[in-house]
């Protein structure tokens, strides 16, 4: 009764779509105006997943500037997160008093890291291995998919029954992962001003903002999600596209392979007409058959692309099964669960 009470007292902050995009916008423009961020020679990949954006000669304080500030961030978000829940808080329009603090959070430590990367460079590449970073923004997007199961379907708008107390536990806990993968993956680079690193930087502050609207009408807005999900195959096409040593021959699975899923599963998520539908599918099609013409060497591997999406969830669904087994009995109001951030 009390949580009811100050629930309907609280003071919601007014807030608008577009004031995120804007200042997500307004700090592409502060890194611009602070590049160059390196004075020594960025030498070209020598293979895939070789990360030349790296001192060639780190110091404890490049070390230590860049995990400790990490760290600080993860622990920081991870707690906002955990207060969030704790609260029971409903879907505003505008901002609850932690959505403020988790912005004000995650803008504090872009700073420090635009500032950290123009004092010492490094970012946590020095340390740790590029399919790291990968593979974690990689692993939510599968995650979302799973997550998103019961309400678009997974394939053409079809249901896969995986069990409800595999999608409820996804929803519930996502936060906690997200967070983690787009934290670490941020400070992984340094700022940078490559093609890749900036529109990488830019979908990044774009999760950071979706990350800190947890309880708005705003975080649950499915154009939103959609835009952001398919941002995705946008990064990866253009780093694709601007890599070196082989990698550049995989733009267009990166590209066709996302474009697939947007038409397999994802658009089911949105209120397109028949007709919209119909028109994306023949343009994305189109584009897909005028490219494998051209290059009909590299379209087996475009299948192997798509299924691997797939075949990723399933197997996300498998391990949150194994996960939840030892605590079924003892949380059964899982599966009730309403007052997770979708």
């Amino acid at each position: 009764m009390m949580q009811a009470m100050n629930s309907v007292q609280e003071h919601i902050v007014p807030y608008r779509a577009w004031w995120g995009l804007a200042a997500c916008g307004l700090i592409m423009g502060v890194i611009m105006v602070l590049a160059p961020f390196h004075e020594f020679e960025i030498l070209p990949r020598q293979h895939p997943f070789d990360y030349p954006w790296k001192l060639a000669d780190p110091t404890i304080w490049s070390h230590l500037s860049a995990w400790s500030l990490y760290a600080l961030h993860q622990v920081s978000i991870w707690y906002l997160i955990y207060k969030a829940q704790s609260q029971k808080l409903r879907y505003v329009d505008g901002l609850h008093k932690v959505n403020v603090q988790a912005l004000l959070l995650n803008s504090l430590f872009v700073g420090l890291h635009i500032l950290q990367t123009k004092i010492f460079y490094d970012g946590l590449a020095q340390d740790v291995h590029e399919a790291s970073a990968f593979g974690s923004v990689a692993l939510m997007l599968f995650v979302i998919l799973l997550m998103e199961t019961d309400r678009r379907g997974l394939v053409f708008g079809r249901k896969v029954p995986f069990p409800k107390r595999v999608g409820a536990a996804a929803r519930k806990y996502h936060g906690y992962y997200f967070s983690w993968a787009i934290t670490y993956t941020f400070w992984y680079h340094p700022i940078e001003v490559t093609p890749g690193h900036l529109m990488g930087f830019f979908y990044m502050f774009m999760l950071f903002l979706q990350g800190s609207l947890f309880f708005t009408r705003y975080h649950v807005n499915r154009w939103w999600t959609l835009f952001l999900e398919f941002f995705f195959v946008i990064h990866g096409t253009t780093v694709a596209y601007f890599a070196l040593a082989g990698l550049e021959a995989r733009w267009g699975r990166f590209l066709f392979g996302g474009l697939a899923v947007f038409l397999i599963t994802q658009m089911h998520g949105v209120p397109f007409r028949r007709w919209q539908k119909l028109l994306l599918a023949a343009v994305m099609v189109g584009g897909g058959v005028w490219y494998y013409t051209l290059k009909p060497e590299t379209l087996p591997k475009l299948g192997g692309a798509i299924v691997t999406h797939y075949v990723a969830v399933a197997i996300c669904a498998a391990a949150i099964w194994l996960m939840m087994r030892p605590f079924t009995g003892r949380n059964r109001e899982l599966g009730s669960d309403t007052n997770s951030p979708p």
